[in-house]
């Protein structure tokens, strides 16, 4: 048995998200802006870390557990496959950007290239899934419903 047009038609008009969500999200992202410009002008252009490889191969370990988790709710064809999705993109397009900035001058072209054919495409390819996984979901519904 389908789901009713009508249905589908209310759970559309629902808000995404709670009313305050807006305005609050809003407050944060401005209070970000002058403590933002303040790093800008007060962090060192260059610092040594203790920790450099224990960050990268956690930030890897968790893109990968992040990949994984997409591809099997991807598989089993879960809805939170659209909520791993956009996660995996968040990922791909940070480890993009460190790779660049924090990249040896000699290695930047090969960090860039990354970017440009693996990384970056994937996250789009990422954002498509989270953007379009209502969508793929309905028409699969409305699938199973002619079945019926």
């Amino acid at each position: 048995m389908g789901v009713p047009d009508d249905a589908v038609r209310e759970a559309a008009r629902l808000d995404p998200a709670p009313r305050w969500v807006a305005p609050v999200f809003a407050v944060l992202g401005a209070a970000a802006i002058p403590w933002t410009a303040y790093l800008a002008v007060t962090l060192p252009d260059h610092e040594r870390t203790h920790n450099y490889r224990a960050a990268w191969v956690g930030f890897d370990v968790m893109l990968i557990v992040v990949l994984l988790a997409t591809a099997f709710a991807a598989w089993r064809g879960r809805r939170i496959v659209g909520l791993l999705a956009a996660s995996t993109a968040t990922m791909l397009v940070m480890d993009a950007w460190f790779d660049m900035t924090t990249s040896r001058r000699v290695d930047v072209p090969e960090a860039v290239l990354s970017a440009a054919l693996v990384e970056l495409p994937l996250a789009a390819v990422c954002t498509w899934i989270a953007l379009h996984v209502d969508q793929v979901v309905d028409r699969r519904l409305r699938q199973l419903a002619r079945r019926a």
